[in-house]
């Protein structure tokens, strides 16, 4: 039986910040997909790998994507990305989050690719709200590795005493889906929030409706 159900962040929870870049890309008139291109040339070791994992500092990573964007053509400041970052919660996967995790049939997990913004970092409300209903948080920040290093799946497993064969993982990109998928874990591409939750549903053998509901009693 598939029993734990993950999820990550940024495009699952949150609205996808793809469509921040596309709008900062056009107001700096850039190519479209500029920004996702700098991400992606050396992805293991470029600026925001190393951020992701805790070895550079935010003003390290504002200097290093610049220069790195720079090579490609077009220079950048990190900063500026990070704050595209900032999604909006989707009130569909917080029901869902909230109801399988009162649910004793199952534990929930949030696998997520971040970084610390220091000490005085700010966690939204209608954040904490839905983070509060995760039994483990796994923040690449924190681990020391990032999705899709398979690692970084192991440690959720452990954390949460599952095999990969018990879960179910969503996440917006299939470079993330594909080391889960390796695994054992069924996974859900999400692009429509209520299309992602109708194939996690099938995976855990529960109704649409129960996970858009009220939470079981």
């Amino acid at each position: 039986m598939r029993r734990a159900a993950l999820f990550d962040f940024g495009g699952v929870i949150l609205t996808s910040p793809f469509e921040a870049f596309a709008a900062y890309e056009q107001r700096r008139t850039l190519p479209a997909g500029f920004l996702r291109s700098v991400n992606q040339t050396n992805p293991d070791a470029n600026a925001w790998a190393r951020l992701e994992r805790s070895e550079i500092s935010i003003d390290e990573f504002d200097a290093a994507f610049a220069t790195e964007s720079e090579s490609l053509g077009h220079r950048v400041q990190g900063r500026d990305v990070l704050r595209l970052l900032a999604g909006e919660v989707r009130p569909e996967m917080v029901a869902a989050v909230q109801w399988l995790h009162r649910d004793p049939r199952f534990v929930t997990g949030l696998l997520t690719n971040n970084f610390l913004s220091g000490p005085d970092q700010h966690i939204p409300a209608e954040w904490a709200a839905v983070l509060g209903a995760f039994d483990v948080v796994v923040e690449s920040s924190r681990v020391g590795v990032r999705k899709p290093d398979l690692r970084f799946y192991e440690i959720a497993c452990e954390e949460l005493a599952i095999a990969p064969t018990e879960a179910v993982f969503l996440d917006d990109l299939g470079i993330n889906l594909k080391p889960a998928a390796a695994m054992g874990m069924a996974t859900v591409k999400v692009v429509d929030p209520l299309v992602a939750l109708g194939e996690l549903a099938e995976h855990i053998d529960v109704r649409l409706e129960d996970l858009l509901g009220s939470p079981p009693g």
